[in-house]
């Protein structure tokens, strides 16, 4: 019997809310290289709406939706809200709900030279990984607002490639 979501084909985006929408527009555009595609306004309520369908305070305004595609992978969907109820501070990747957004480059020391140049703080030096991860080397780095993103690249393949009967998905080969 088959397993999973009937249909699923991959991920559409990724959500993420920001304080200052200008200065996220800069870093997803300017830094990252990705597309602005299109734009929403405000979402506003006046019932339990924002708390049924998106677990927020019912008196929460969405004020802005921007739209961006990065790439060969995935859309960002950036918010700014107006919580009723406040925002709460940024998770660590140790916390429940901890994240990051990793991104597959070709060449590590060419991306974390840009990024130094657009004052991307970048944290710590690449590390290389180990066990079926051989052959990566990886970067945290945060974007203006905190949120961490990483830089990930394996252009020889990564240990587990060479038994794996399915490999995980790569940006540089997307129909594999």
């Amino acid at each position: 019997m088959a397993h999973g979501i009937p249909g699923l084909r991959g991920t559409d985006h990724i959500g993420v809310t920001v304080p200052d929408l200008d200065e996220a527009e800069r870093f997803f555009v300017d830094v990252l290289g990705a597309e602005s595609i299109y734009t929403l306004g405000t979402k506003r309520a006046d019932d339990d709406w924002m708390h049924v369908h998106i677990g927020v305070d019912p008196r929460t305004i969405i004020r802005e939706i921007r739209f961006y595609r990065l790439g060969n992978g995935t859309n960002f969907e950036v918010f700014k809200y107006e919580a009723a109820d406040g925002q709460k501070p940024q998770p660590s990747n140790s916390d429940i709900g901890g994240h990051h957004v990793a991104l597959y480059v070709d060449d590590m020391a060419a991306a974390i030279a840009y990024l130094r140049t657009h004052g991307i703080e970048t944290m710590g030096d690449p590390t290389a990984s180990k066990q079926a991860a051989e052959g990566q080397y990886w970067v945290y780095f945060r974007s203006p607002w905190g949120m961490q993103f990483e830089l990930v690249s394996f252009p020889a393949g990564k240990a587990y490639e060479a038994t794996a009967a399915v490999k995980l998905w790569h940006p540089s080969h997307p129909a594999e």
